[in-house]
């Protein structure tokens, strides 16, 4: 590639033969008449199936398309972050794979970014109808506590569906997070942004590739990668927990002292209860935060690139795997 185009579109993929030339065949059309160089990089998370050879067969078909694979599975935000430090566009815009997020949004992503000179442009799911009761309530749930630590920066339903301007993609790429949660980095550098709002539709094919325990998992990652709240919470849980003891204690005393003390093991059962969830909670708290410290000390990088097509045109062939990204 001897200039860098103007639009890159970044796509984590994952085991997604099916939904795949479906996206390409809906996507292709989309780029194309944008009357812009553009390159679309499609991450390769590891996938067991036909997925990586579909994709090469895409690229013999579409030369914009180029392929990044990772010598393993390494997750979603990797593969995020492998298309974010990979991407050569002016604009970047990430998007899913299994067309939840419309690509007939880019175009006017790029236009609203733009005419106001804005860095950020989020999309926005207006309308979850296609979720189910049970993950529309724990989205809600989810989007309502990380407003509650990154502040009303957030937009509220945006997801990994954005597009960031060259700038907004260096300052990402500067920042030493090991693993990055992006829904609420992008936020936190305050850069200019606006919203496109739309339909969040039905899987195109497959399965989710986000059941309730990765859920969980980018729930927690989220909050205590980007926030010291759930120490403090621990902090307080020991306060409320001594205040308890002491209440307990006086009450002891003064029953002891007018001779109305009972033996009896409830009260004392229902303390120990108390006192040993709250030393476990506390300590739990403190081991996420320590096993990250102890991740980050070691300092093993998110992913290993196996391969890169961008390379073949600069006669450099696939990256080493020593060769890798943090």
């Amino acid at each position: 590639m001897t200039t860098a185009p103007e639009l890159s579109v970044v796509m984590p993929i994952y085991n997604e033969q099916d939904a795949l030339p479906l996206t390409v065949e809906r996507l292709r059309p989309i780029l194309d008449g944008l009357g812009v160089g553009y390159e679309v990089v499609g991450v390769d998370d590891g996938s067991t199936d036909a997925t990586p050879l579909l994709m090469q067969k895409i690229r013999q078909d579409w030369p914009e398309f180029r392929i990044v694979r990772f010598s393993r599975n390494s997750g979603h935000q990797a593969a995020l972050k492998a298309g974010l430090h990979r991407a050569f566009g002016d604009f970047v815009v990430s998007i899913d794979a299994d067309l939840q997020d419309p690509p007939e949004k880019i175009p006017e992503m790029l236009e609203l970014a733009r005419e106001r000179s804005l860095d950020i442009v989020y999309g926005v799911r207006g309308d979850r109808g296609t979720d189910s009761f049970f993950k529309r309530r724990t989205a809600g749930a989810y989007y309502w506590l990380m407003r509650k630590l990154v502040g009303k920066r957030m937009p509220n339903q945006a997801g990994d569906y954005r597009l960031l301007s060259r700038a907004a993609v260096d300052a990402l790429k500067a920042l030493p997070e090991h693993q990055p949660v992006y829904r609420l980095l992008v936020p936190w550098l305050g850069f200019p942004s606006g919203e496109v709002v739309y339909v969040r539709e039905e899987r195109v094919a497959g399965a989710t590739h986000y059941p309730l325990g990765k859920m969980v998992r980018l729930a927690l990652d989220s909050v205590t990668n980007f926030s010291a709240a759930p120490l403090r919470l621990a902090t307080w849980l020991g306060l409320f927990s001594f205040l308890v003891c002491l209440v307990l204690g006086a009450y002891t005393a003064i029953e002891h002292a007018v001779g109305n003390t009972v033996p009896g093991w409830s009260s004392l059962f229902i303390g120990m209860l108390f006192i040993g969830a709250v030393q476990l909670i506390c300590v739990g708290l403190l081991g996420e935060y320590v096993g990250r410290i102890y991740s980050a000390v070691q300092a093993r990088p998110a992913y290993f690139v196996g391969y890169d097509s961008a390379e073949e045109s600069t006669g450099a062939g696939a990256e080493k795997l020593s060769d890798c990204v943090r």
